[in-house]
This record gives C-alpha cells, sequence and structure tokens, in this order.
C-alpha cells in the first residue's frame, strides 16, 4: 500500500517544483512548507476517516457518512476533477524528461502536447480492457525513486549548496505578495495522491491497521524528500531558470546542473592515494553520465505510471459512487467481459484530453492545470476535514481504530486541532485560487454545476432524498457492518 500511495504521491516530486517556482520564484520552498503542513493535517484527516470506513471512496465516504448524500456526491465529484487533471499534467510533463533523447518533445508545443494525449489515449484503451497494479513492480520502482532522489540530494549538498547562494536566491526573487499567496495555492499540487489509500483500502487486508501506518509513513517519506530536492533545485539554478527552462522537468534541471559541477580532476584534488584518486574519479565520471539519463527515464516512468493510477482511481471512485447512488449507474457501469467501468474511464479519459489541448497554443496549460487541481483537492479535502469533525459530533461513540490526538473540547466533543487547522488551511487556499485565478474558478465551478445538474436529476428520476445519508446495501444507517 505504502509503494503504490507514494508512486502517486511521490511523481508530483518530478513537476510540482517547477509549478511552484513559475508563480513564486524565491518563495518556492516556503510556498511547499505551507502546503506540506497542511498535507500533514490532511494525511491524518485521512488515516482517522479510513480507518473508520475502509471503503473506496475517500473523501466522498466521510462526507456521505458525516454529512449527506449531496455533499458526498459534492465532495466525490470534486475528487473526480482532481484525478483527471493528475491524468492530465502527469502525462504532460513526461514528453519533458524524454526530451533528454529528443529534444522537440521538450521544445515543440506540437510535438510535445501530442505525445502528452497520445499517452492518455492509450492508457485510457487499456484501463478499459483492464489492467491490474503490480505491487511488487510499485515497489522496486518507489525503492529506485527514493534511492536516486537521495543521491541527487547528498551529491547537491556536498557540491553544490552554499549557504550564502542560497539565501540571496530566496531573497532576490522574492515574488509580489498575490503571487507568494497564489504560490501556496498552487503548492497543494505537490500532494496528489494522497487519495490513493483510502481508494486501496476496500481491497487491503487490515486496511484499519495497514492504511493509516502508510499514510504517516509516506507524509515523513515525501516531505523529507521534498524538503531536500527544494534546497538541490535552488542550489543547481536560479528560482528564475527552475520556473522557466525547467518548469515542467525541475529534477532534470537538478541533474543537469549538478552533472557539469561534476568534475572528476577537481574533486579528487584532497585524495592522497594515486589509487583512490583512479577509483573516486572512475565513479565520479560514471554518474556524471548516468545521472541525467537515470532521471530522465526514472521520471518518465514514474509519471506513466501514475497517470495509470489516476485511471485506476477513476475506476475505483466511479464504482464506489455508482454503489451508493450518488452518480448515474450508466457511469459506474462494468463491462461484461473486462470487468471494468468502462464508460467511466472514457467520458472522464476524455475530459483529461480536452484538459491538454490548450498546449498546441501556448504555455500556460501547466499552470492552469496547476490551478485546477488545487481546486478539485482542496474543495474535497476540506470537505474530508469537515466531515470527520462532524463524525465527531453526530457519532462519538463510532469506533476509530486510529483516532486523531491533540483534540479540543467543545460541548463535551473531541474535535481534533489538526482537522481545525486542516479545514481552515484548505479552505482558505480553495478561496484563493477560486478569487485569483479565472481559469480555474469558471472551469471548476462549470465542472460542479455540471455535477450537481447530473445529481439532482438522476435522485429526482430515483425519487430518492438528496439529504439522505448514504448506507450500505442493507443498510439504514451510515457505518459499515
Amino acid at each position: 500500500m505504502f509503494s503504490t500511495a507514494y508512486g502517486d504521491v511521490g511523481s508530483s516530486i518530478y513537476y510540482a517544483l517547477g509549478l511552484v517556482a513559475l508563480i513564486a520564484l524565491g518563495a518556492t520552498p516556503i510556498a511547499l512548507g505551507i502546503a506540506g503542513i497542511l498535507f500533514v493535517f490532511t494525511a491524518l484527516t485521512y488515516a482517522e476517516g479510513t480507518a473508520m470506513y475502509p471503503e473506496a471512496g475517500g473523501s466522498a465516504s466521510f462526507a456521505r457518512h458525516g454529512l449527506s448524500d449531496l455533499m458526498g456526491f459534492v465532495s466525490g465529484w470534486a475528487l473526480m476533477f482532481g484525478y483527471i487533471v493528475t491524468i492530465s499534467i502527469s502525462a504532460y510533463t513526461i514528453p519533458s524528461y524524454l526530451g533528454y533523447f529528443w529534444e522537440p518533445l521538450k521544445t515543440s508545443p506540437v510535438v510535445h502536447t501530442a505525445t502528452a494525449m497520445g499517452i492518455v489515449f492509450i492508457l485510457m484503451m487499456i484501463n478499459m480492457i483492464g489492467v491490474r497494479e503490480s505491487s511488487r513492480l510499485n515497489l522496486s520502482l518507489a525503492v529506485l525513486d527514493i534511492g536516486t532522489q537521495i543521491l541527487i540530494i547528498i551529491l547537491a549538498l556536498l557540491i553544490l549548496f552554499n549557504p550564502v547562494v542560497f539565501w540571496e536566491r530566496i531573497t532576490s526573487y522574492w515574488p509580489s505578495t498575490p503571487n507568494l499567496i497564489f504560490g501556496v495555492a498552487i503548492a497543494a499540487i505537490a500532494f496528489t495522491g494522497l487519495e490513493t489509500v483510502s481508494q486501496m483500502a476496500e481491497e487491503t487486508k487490515r486496511p484499519q491497521v495497514k492504511a493509516p501506518r502508510a499514510l504517516v509513513l509516506m507524509t515523513i517519506v515525501v516531505l523529507v524528500i521534498f524538503a531536500g530536492i527544494s534546497i538541490s533545485a535552488f542550489s543547481a539554478m536560479t528560482p528564475a531558470e527552475l520556473g522557466s527552462s525547467w518548469a515542467t522537468d525541475p529534477v532534470a534541471g537538478i541533474a543537469h546542473n549538478l552533472s557539469a559541477a561534476i568534475v572528476p580532476g577537481e574533486l579528487i584534488r584532497g585524495l592522497s592515494e594515486p589509487a583512490h584518486q583512479v577509483v573516486v574519479a572512475y565513479v565520479l565520471e560514471g554518474v556524471r553520465n548516468v545521472l541525467p539519463v537515470l532521471v530522465a527515464l526514472l521520471a518518465a516512468t514514474i509519471l506513466f505510471i501514475a497517470t495509470n493510477a489516476g485511471l485506476l482511481g477513476i475506476s475505483r471512485l466511479a464504482f464506489s459512487l455508482g454503489r451508493f447512488q450518488l452518480i448515474p449507474a450508466e457511469l459506474s457501469r462494468v463491462h461484461s467481459r473486462f470487468k471494468t467501468p468502462y464508460i467511466a474511464i472514457a467520458v472522464f479519459g476524455l475530459i483529461a484530453l480536452v484538459l491538454q489541448v490548450p498546449g498546441f497554443f501556448g504555455p500556460d496549460v501547466f499552470a492552469n492545470l496547476g490551478g485546477l487541481y488545487a481546486f478539485g483537492s482542496m474543495l474535497s479535502f476540506a470537505l474530508a476535514h469537515l466531515s470527520i469533525l462532524a463524525l465527531r459530533i453526530k457519532k462519538p461513540d463510532l469506533p476509530r481504530p486510529f483516532k486523531l490526538r491533540w483534540n479540543v473540547k467543545i460541548k463535551n466533543r473531541e474535535l481534533p486541532l489538526t482537522a481545525i487547522l486542516g479545514l481552515l488551511g484548505t479552505g482558505v487556499i480553495w478561496i484563493v485560487v477560486v478569487v485569483m485565478q479565472p481559469y480555474s474558478r469558471w472551469v471548476g465551478f462549470g465542472w460542479i454545476f455540471i455535477g450537481l445538474g447530473i445529481f439532482f436529476l438522476f435522485r429526482r428520476l430515483k425519487r430518492r432524498s438528496t439529504e439522505q445519508p448514504g448506507a450500505w446495501p442493507g443498510e439504514t444507517t451510515g457505518s459499515k457492518k
């Protein structure tokens, strides 16, 4: 469970840094730090919620149990939007890394966008037929990914890091206040894939134990890696370079500059033994030649798997929403032969393709996709926090295999402080995105209003209350037996 979740969340390292730098410039580490704090709060909320309700759906499941079917749908629909954007942005950044081998993949908008759309289309077809995740492959790639990033961080700290230069790059490229605020909002994209653990809970043995453990471990690893990569990036290049030339492939930029800085003849001067000099020089030369290639291949592979994971997430979420009658059964219909929700994969996969189309005409598509992700994910996360708080009030005696600490008592109810702060933080970020980015505002609200229209029409035809808390088939309450 950890390896799959890390593959989804960790994949954002390969594009989030450049996207945040595009807006927050020198304040990028601060923006990522603030987003990281909210990530911790949200991961803890998911740990409690998933342990209580180990079913596919994530925040949609929490909202359905804690608030109402309507709020469950809104959360699920926003979450679906987040999956769609994750598919688009993960696929969109793959060609940039493969540009190491063929430059037009990175420099030509037409070639770049066409390749990204082709990746989504191929994976969409594969998922409609049916594909299984390999836990061994996920684990192997997660280990290789973490190992490569640790190597980059260590080399950058030893060869490139200079505290004075690092501080100058922060202060000299300090952004305007609006850009700093929006940069914090966009930094939320650094933590795509948080829902993965909740979506997998129903398919996991002992999810009440494994899900919280995976979420906590993933949080620690991702925060440490992101902190190290941020320092490495600012040691390797200026924020302006990071947010322009290397915006869609920031880790490749680090590897490129690091490789150029590895000069074996200079680095072995401190060694007295000739034999040691030969060995170290040979190793350094190998690292210098291999590192850019390794990063290009590994990043493309991780992002490819993340794109596929988004489509798998859509499958699980569509099935969950359909099972509890939050979306029409047609959308969650399972193919008689392939046993996949092929209509949902086709519909939402095509929307992911449409979101990439602006890439043919200009570079703004990358920042716009980041804003769209923040719109959907922050709305979904805010409702997750609100749902956990509502469940503490409405169902205080409900068994909680993983119960959050640091509670505040209000009217004899213990409310977790992390969920309160998480609700405030994610809510504020969502409002910032709505106010500051017109593209995200209109596309995001358009998505929500279309979804609400489908929901109310569907419920009207079904003659089912929109406020009735969802229940498992055969149940009258919100809890699973």
